[in-house]
């Protein structure tokens, strides 16, 4: 008897007594991030950790067993605003808790992408800014969306500050949606942050329709003059005037735009070569793959397979696309009255960089082999990765306070 007992309670244990159909569905999306990411390509380094992490997430545990991502339960103090998070056991919840939950990756991120970030396109041609502004479009519609839907959709509720963490989406920055939604409390955190950084890696199926519907042949076509050189001063003093800037004027946003700045600036002084070199390698190598990991964490079937989540996720296609859409449709408008620009670098307005400007170069060169906009590009590419900061300031400004 008691060895019948053993064998049935083995077979309890067993992940195929414990599979279900969730877990099915959701493993084959975790298979397929990971195709994305190993076959096609579609930035590697974000795909594959979240979708590794994504299947640890939906092993088929028994009940009683502690799942490698653990419990977390997280409470907001209708009070204080503050966020409680209360994680049991499971490497992966912890990680999460450490990392995004406390809004400490994104900052390291924010460093070494300020280490690998050349800000010399955006000072050679300032109005390239325009674009980067523009194509934040994306996060007040999105944010505007969340609320309609929430309104108007039965089954689906989010408060101003869901909504406003949801919208900073469409700024196409993962670690400024981590940023926002860690600081506002909305329960959704890991929901944004897989629609946030899932998208950032799609960026190349899901601008390149939406560039073409917006621009003719013509457009697409022409060529850019050569960038004017940037001296070295230049690139010094530009991070710590856009510091001072944000200081002044949107000092919520800081904390992001000092990550940044600072990144920067140990780069462009070219007297801390290994501190800038651990920025944009070692530092940012170890945050992706713990950061990976713990946002696929999320994509476990309890918690990823629900009403709000879906909504989510629609939301955020549209934020990336109407983000596109600003960028583009505003160099369009500066093509239209006379400057000599490729309407297709509006499109690398988004902040995912490089991804974003890599894609209007390949769009370009489509049309015109010896059309090069690679580095036109990067301007508004990296004037979005500012803008979309600035955005999050604005956002936490308003509804932080409410």
């Amino acid at each position: 008897m008691q060895v019948l007992d053993s064998l049935i309670s083995l077979w309890h244990s067993t992940g195929l007594y414990n599979f279900t159909w969730p877990n099915a569905i959701m493993l084959v999306i975790c298979f397929v991030v990971l195709y994305l990411g190993i076959r096609k390509g579609f930035e590697p380094l974000l795909l594959i950790p979240i979708g590794f992490g994504g299947v640890l997430a939906n092993i088929p545990f028994p009940p009683d067993a502690m799942p490698i991502i653990g419990h977390t339960i997280t409470a907001v103090d209708p009070n204080t605003g503050l966020v409680a998070v209360q994680t049991y056991g499971g490497f992966l919840g912890q990680i999460f808790d450490f990392g995004i939950n406390s809004g400490i990756f994104p900052l390291l991120i924010f460093m070494g992408v300020g280490a690998m970030t050349d800000f010399g396109p955006l000072i050679a041609n300032p109005k390239m800014a325009f674009l980067g502004g523009a194509a934040q479009l994306g996060i007040f519609m999105t944010l505007i969306g969340a609320i309609l839907l929430s309104k108007y959709c039965p089954g689906i509720s989010f408060t101003i500050k869901d909504a406003a963490s949801i919208g900073i989406i469409g700024g196409a920055d993962g670690p400024t949606s981590i940023f926002l939604a860690s600081r506002l409390g909305t329960p959704y955190i890991g929901a944004i942050v897989v629609a946030a950084y899932s998208y950032m890696a799609l960026v190349p199926i899901i601008q390149p329709p939406i560039m073409r519907m917006l621009t003719t042949k013509e457009e697409r076509a022409v060529k850019m003059e050569q960038l004017r050189p940037v001296s070295r001063r230049e690139k010094i003093l530009f991070p710590l005037i856009v510091l001072f800037l944000c200081m002044l004027f949107l000092p919520d946003a800081t904390p992001l735009m000092g990550a940044l700045c600072f990144g920067n600036l140990i780069k462009e002084s070219g007297v801390t070569d290994r501190l800038a070199k651990t920025a944009s390698n070692e530092l940012i190598n170890i945050v992706t793959i713990l950061l990976g990991l713990s946002v696929g964490s999320k994509l476990s079937a309890a918690q990823f397979l629900t009403l709000n989540t879906i909504g989510i996720l629609v939301l955020g296609l549209l934020a990336f696309s109407f983000g596109t859409a600003g960028g583009v449709l505003l160099a369009k408008l500066f093509y239209k009255c006379g400057m000599k620009i490729n309407p297709l670098i509006g499109a690398a307005g988004v902040s995912a960089v490089p991804m974003a400007a890599r894609v209007v170069n390949k769009v370009g060169q489509e049309e015109n082999p010896q059309n090069f906009l690679l580095m036109h590009a990067m301007g508004p590419n990296v004037s979005g990765v500012i803008g979309s900061a600035v955005a999050a300031g604005i956002l936490l400004a308003i509804c932080g306070r409410m």
